[in-house]
């Protein structure tokens, strides 16, 4: 870390050394550089990349730096953590063996999520990754929440406190680096985030990470690999993004004697397109992938989930058998109902020609409603699941199926 010292209407501008050879080395800056010159001081920072924490920074929104962008006063810090550290070594990581309930049915029913598990939220532009954060957000029983910002426009943050969180900052901390600062601001706005709630998991507690985006993480990454003449490989990533991004999520996970760090990573994809690099590299290394539907946000169904492309590889070590069976009988009666649309649409099909999509219809809009949700359900997981069983399948319950 340096800082930058001239006649430059901003300064001093502080900034990172990021590349090193015989002549000399490469600094990234923090911030603007206008007015910056051949022949201003350059110092060395005492303290490298870093932020401070406590129990203060609840209720609050910041800045990388950890200085608040709420207008409230300066947060007294108990400690200074790196932003950049390794990942939970393997052998000291915990199973994840315990479900952590999110207040969203889509998800505790059909990709169900466990403590310490890393899931992405994968979608194209205004299709509700935010809206479906904050319902997260205020859903979870997670007893911590950290959400990092990354990326977005200015007056999305406000928005995101007052609409998606119902302005209730309560047991929750903001790190925000908007799309208008400096790409060294928003890769490393992502990993203070991280530090922070590695701090607080290591004081035992449950920590909800959530973080939109890493496509504009990545993108962040992007222009200071290639300003550093790194060679750019599919859609002009350089190789540093590939392997940048393990490294910011596998620091979520269970560690053994202290708490959790369960993580939601937003992605957004260009155009709808799954095979999007950036999309690809995060499914690879995540524990879970919630595939947003823009076809089903167009027929008004919120939170649009297409439970059929999206999967939570630990589900099935969670869930007992009732569950896996109703869940199981769940993407069947799903997969009935999209596989035969178009006959059913166009009046092709003749009802009793098939008596198992005979019954998906009679049971999809019971389905729909369950999955359908504009604010967090605070139902018990077992009493969550008992109601999505006897939807799904009534023969094994008592009476009929009920609205």
């Amino acid at each position: 870390m340096v800082r930058v010292e001239g006649g430059g209407y901003n300064c001093p501008v502080l900034g990172m050394i990021t590349a090193i050879d015989e002549e000399g080395f490469i600094i990234t800056p923090f911030g603007f550089v206008e007015g910056l010159k051949t022949g201003d001081a350059i110092y060395k920072e005492e303290q490298g990349m870093g932020i401070g924490v406590s129990k203060a920074m609840l209720g609050r929104a910041l800045n990388p730096f950890g200085a608040p962008i709420d207008g409230g006063k300066e947060i007294a810090f108990s400690e200074w953590r790196p932003m950049l550290r390794p990942p939970i070594a393997p052998m000291k990581r915990e199973p994840i063996r315990e479900v952590l309930a999110t207040g969203v049915r889509a998800i505790d029913s059909f990709l169900t999520t466990g403590k310490g598990q890393k899931t992405g939220i994968f979608a194209g532009s205004g299709v509700g990754k935010s809206t479906l954060m904050g319902l997260l957000a205020r859903g979870s029983s997670a007893q911590i929440k950290v959400i990092a910002l990354i990326g977005e426009r200015g007056r999305e943050i406000p928005e995101f406190i007052e609409e998606s969180l119902g302005g209730d900052l309560t047991n929750t901390v903001i790190v925000a680096a908007t799309s208008d600062d400096s790409p060294l601001m928003r890769k490393f706005g992502a990993f203070a985030a991280m530090s922070a709630a590695e701090y607080f998991k290591d004081q035992g507690y449950d920590v909800l990470f959530m973080m939109d985006s890493v496509t504009r993480f990545a993108m962040a990454q992007r222009e200071i690999g290639l300003a550093l003449g790194e060679p750019p490989t599919s859609k002009g990533y350089p190789p540093s993004v590939f392997s940048i991004l393990p490294q910011l999520m596998e620091r979520a996970g269970n560690e053994k004697g202290k708490g959790s760090v369960t993580a939601f990573f937003t992605v957004l994809v260009e155009g709808d397109d799954m095979s999007d690099p950036i999309a690809d590299q995060a499914r690879s290394i995540l524990d879970g992938h919630i595939v947003l539907n823009r076809r089903l946000s167009d027929q008004g169904l919120y939170p649009p989930i297409d439970i059929l492309s999206s999967a939570s590889r630990l589900m099935y070590n969670l869930i007992n058998d009732d569950h896996k069976d109703a869940a199981r009988s769940a993407r069947r009666i799903l997969s009935l109902l999209r596989d035969n649309e178009t006959l059913v649409r166009i009046g092709a099909y003749t009802p009793g020609n098939d008596k198992e999509l005979d019954n998906a219809l009679k049971i999809k809009p019971f389905l729909e409603q369950f999955t359908s949700q504009d604010k967090p359900d605070k139902k018990a997981f077992n009493d969550l699941v008992a109601e999505m069983s006897a939807i799904v399948c009534p023969e094994k319950q008592k009476g009929s199926v009920k609205k």
